[in-house]
């Protein structure tokens, strides 16, 4: 029997999909639920892949944009993805956590937990206030992410 065939490869495969950048559990919920695992496992596998990078990303997103903004190659990639991330950061901006939880909690392209942790971290928000709004916002991403999964599976 092939390793992803197995319950452990496929909760790996989700909590790994779950990671990748804009796939996130946008993309890894659907993939595990199709993969066999039951809703609510692919669910709580695709969170906690999906929260693995955040903590990394709001510590050292910052110093590695600073030390980077001095290459002539990354520099202006930097400036963009911060001028992004601000404009992404009004919701934030306005209502400070909620903001960063419901930035989170809409399951489209462009948000999720990367986005939320690289905006915490433009905005200088510590990690201590940020990760649970993260955390908040990934479950309403997931149950919505869940509900139109099992929706669309019903109507097949």
């Amino acid at each position: 029997m092939p390793f992803l065939e197995t319950m452990i490869g496929k909760l790996l495969m989700t909590f790994g999909v779950a990671m990748v950048p804009v796939l996130e559990l946008r993309g890894a919920i659907p993939m595990g639920i199709a993969a066999g695992l039951h809703p609510a496992v692919a669910c709580a596998a695709a969170i906690a892949g999906n929260l693995a990078p955040a903590p990394l990303i709001i510590l050292l997103a910052r110093r590695v944009a600073d030390w980077l903004r001095h290459t002539p190659f990354f520099g202006p990639k930097i400036d963009w993805l911060e001028r992004r991330a601000h404009l992404k950061g009004r919701l934030v901006r306005k209502y400070r956590l909620l903001g960063l939880a419901v930035l989170v909690g809409i399951p489209l392209p462009g948000t999720g937990a990367w986005t939320g942790a690289l905006v915490a971290s433009v905005l200088n928000i510590r990690i201590g206030h940020a990760m649970p709004a993260i955390f908040a916002g990934l479950l309403a991403a997931a149950a919505i992410t869940t509900a139109v999964t099992m929706g669309v599976i019903h109507l097949l």
